[in-house]
């Protein structure tokens, strides 16, 4: 059976009804994601008892900064740099094909769809960044760090969903998905731009040619994971030794991957490895980053710095009140500009929910902040509190404005789920269906017939019952 796909109007509305496909894919990638999340937030708790606790301290450090791997490859890296540059690589892959998934069969791929998103994801990058240099130029603080409010974690953002049990409708939902999809590119970027110092055009050239012979082999159709794997791992370890950080190489690939279906395919090629890596990425790569690169002081001077220090306030200020601001106003100038309403359904103090759940920023805002002050680990490890306690503040903010409106949600989620006909189709996509309301009127008859059959039985029953007994 054919799904409808959204009417013209709900098309032309901020925040409007998902097609049947694309709902489907983002509640699938979102309950991997929400379990990655749960699992991150496992971590990084584990993280700061582990790094804070008397006795322990010693260990977690030794662990940390234990140096395994090829002196001979320049790979001999501690333990916390293999996290950030290898396992996030992984993290980067899936980033790169739920980029290109959404530019070839997502909402980005329509230019009237993806301006609410984009614009909403650069004004949510940019606001913090001015947050951040303007709080350290009045106090002046370093300007190295402002990119590190810019990131949003869509995962560390679920598990906060699913900890206080509030399930958004599927708009809301795709619009934070897309966010983080959008925030992701521009992190890449970033990363990309100013946080490569020296080049060895050598090592660079060797990733450049090996990313060809992967992007070759895929098209010409080869197959096999003992093909691409071992090609992953040299393309990683040159693309790492030419100076440009190591993530970029697994961008590049999952960018590389076929996203759209053909005629014969139930998954595209991109979505079916996706799918196999995004539980190892959510589950194993994301989580051992969070366990070692989280673990800083959380003594009362070092939680008073974060709260005096501009560069760390800056970070704090930028998560909480920049991202808020920005991508809350993002939307209202992208509704204002094009003519577009917000959909019925929702308010406008639902988007200011979800911006202010955006200004959750873990994984890659501890990434940046460990670039940017690569060469004062003092301060490295006070922005890394920065961002875990206005990750703290922001996800506290928005679970009070969610909790507002959690009854709505759910009624909302509940109407979107509903599938009274039990054809796997919810009823909501088949209003304009009329054999959808053919299988409704016939199981309304039935029911109406069951219950008349009951209403004879039980009146034949009371007669019964009221039959005066006869004496011998």
């Amino acid at each position: 059976m054919a799904t409808p796909s959204p009417t013209d109007n709900q098309s032309r509305k901020l925040l409007g009804r998902l097609s049947l496909p694309e709902r489907r894919f983002v509640a699938d990638a979102l309950r991997a994601e929400t379990v990655g999340g749960v699992l991150l937030l496992v971590a990084a708790v584990t993280a700061l008892i582990w790094a804070n606790t008397p006795g322990l301290t010693d260990s977690y450090l030794r662990v940390r900064d234990f140096h395994i791997g090829p002196e001979s490859l320049g790979l001999n890296l501690s333990v916390q740099h293999w996290a950030a540059d290898g396992l996030l690589a992984i993290f980067f892959f899936v980033a790169g094909i739920e980029l290109k998934r959404e530019l070839v069969a997502g909402d980005l791929r329509d230019p009237k769809a993806a301006a609410l998103p984009v614009i909403a994801a650069i004004c949510g990058m940019a606001a913090p960044a001015a947050v951040y240099v303007l709080v350290n130029q009045l106090g002046d603080g370093s300007m190295s760090g402002w990119a590190v409010p810019t990131a949003t974690d869509i995962a560390f953002a679920l598990a906060v969903l699913a900890v206080i049990g509030t399930s958004l409708p599927s708009a809301l939902r795709a619009f934070l998905l897309t966010l983080a999809v959008v925030d992701d590119l521009f992190a890449i970027m970033i990363i990309a731009v100013f946080f490569t110092n020296e080049i060895d055009f050598l090592a660079l050239g060797g990733a450049l040619v090996g990313l060809a012979l992967f992007w070759f082999l895929l098209r010409r159709g080869v197959r096999g994971w003992y093909v691409y794997v071992p090609l992953a791992l040299v393309i990683w370890g040159l693309m790492y030794n030419s100076g440009v950080h190591a993530t970029i190489a697994g961008v590049a690939m999952g960018l590389m991957l076929r996203c759209t279906r053909k005629d014969n395919e139930e998954y595209s090629p991109g979505e079916h490895i996706e799918h196999l890596v995004r539980p190892i990425s959510a589950g194993l790569a994301v989580p051992l980053f969070a366990l070692f690169s989280a673990g800083v002081s959380l003594s009362d001077e070092a939680i008073a710095q974060v709260f005096t220090r501009p560069e760390t306030l800056g970070v704090v200020l930028g998560l909480v009140v920049g991202k808020t601001i920005g991508i809350f106003g993002g939307t209202w100038l992208a509704a204002r500009f094009t003519k577009a309403e917000l959909n019925e359904d929702l308010s406008w103090p639902d988007v200011l929910a979800v911006a202010s759940l955006a200004g959750i920023g873990f994984t890659v805002s501890l990434l940046i902040g460990e670039l940017a002050f690569a060469g004062d680990p003092i301060l490295t490890d006070e922005i890394k509190a920065a961002v875990l306690i206005g990750s703290l503040i922001a996800a506290i903010f928005a679970c009070v404005l969610l909790k507002l409106r959690d009854r709505t949600y759910k009624a909302l989620t509940a109407d979107e789920d509903r599938d009274e006909d039990l054809d796997g189709i919810p009823d909501i996509y088949e209003e304009d269906n009329p054999a959808y309301h053919l299988r409704m009127a016939k199981i309304y008859e039935d029911k109406a017939a069951e219950h008349r059959r009951r209403a004879e039985a039980a009146a034949g029953s009371g007669a019964g019952a009221s039959r005066p007994a006869s004496s011998d």
